[in-house]
């Protein structure tokens, strides 16, 4: 990812904490009332992240871990859970050096969950220097990751399918601008099929294991299909 500042997001940061501060979701009988936990996640993840930036855009790359921590609220998860959803992608994208520092300062729960949602590391992705070693290692990761969806804790279920609803949702936008298009699946090593058959593999199990955001995250990969010219949903193998 390009190097730049991805502080910009936050320049009204005192206006956004104090929303995050006093921010509650309600579904059903429960309550979820962020705390300053939140908080200092946020700003842990506005360090961790602040180069990075959302693949082939100029989007500071917070901006997909504050919306699938949203998702996650929207969709019922507690004060963990969203925590993990800022978090999701820090030891992935940044090193495992971060491993200790989130289990300390934000628990074990969350932990677990982060690495859950973890399948791979920018150290074990850079030992693959040649173009198929990197797909070879994108089949291996996936389908390890897909694997682990099936059979895995309920909580890191939410988190996962709401970091895919979200990246599902950014895919689809983009197909939908005119000057984009199907080019948008040239930002991913593995291309088209790949991509629809990883997405088409997730919402399987989304399904099969009744998650929430299920019967929205079937819909927009549908119409990523749609828009790709290949209605037909095949799961990856």
């Amino acid at each position: 990812m390009p190097a730049g500042s991805g502080g910009a997001v936050f320049g009204s940061r005192g206006f956004l904490i104090s929303i995050i501060l006093n921010a509650s979701h309600e579904r059903g009988s429960t309550m979820t009332v962020l705390t300053q936990r939140f908080s200092n996640a946020v700003e842990y993840t506005r360090k961790a992240h602040a180069t990075q930036f959302r693949k082939g855009t100029k989007i500071p790359y917070v901006y997909h871990l504050l919306g699938v921590a949203s998702l996650v609220l929207e969709y019922g998860g507690n004060e963990d859970q969203a925590i993990a959803g800022l978090l999701h992608d820090v030891v992935e994208d940044c090193g495992e050096e971060h491993k200790s520092p989130i289990r300390s300062e934000f628990g074990d729960t969350v932990a677990e969950i982060v690495n859950d949602c973890t399948d791979g590391t920018p150290k074990s992705r850079a030992a693959n220097t040649t173009v198929e070693a990197k797909r070879q290692d994108w089949y291996r990761r996936k389908l390890a990751y897909l694997a682990h969806l099936r059979t895995g804790d309920v909580a890191s279920l939410l988190v996962s399918g709401c970091d895919k609803l979200h990246n599902a949702r950014a895919i689809l936008i983009d197909l939908e601008k005119p000057d984009m298009g199907v080019r948008v699946f040239d930002r991913f090593q593995i291309g088209r099929d790949g991509t629809l058959r990883y997405y088409a593999s997730i919402g399987v199990i989304l399904t099969e294991r009744n998650a929430p955001m299920a019967g929205e995250f079937e819909r927009v990969v549908q119409r990523i299909h749609d828009f790709a010219g290949q209605p037909k949903q095949e799961q990856l193998s």
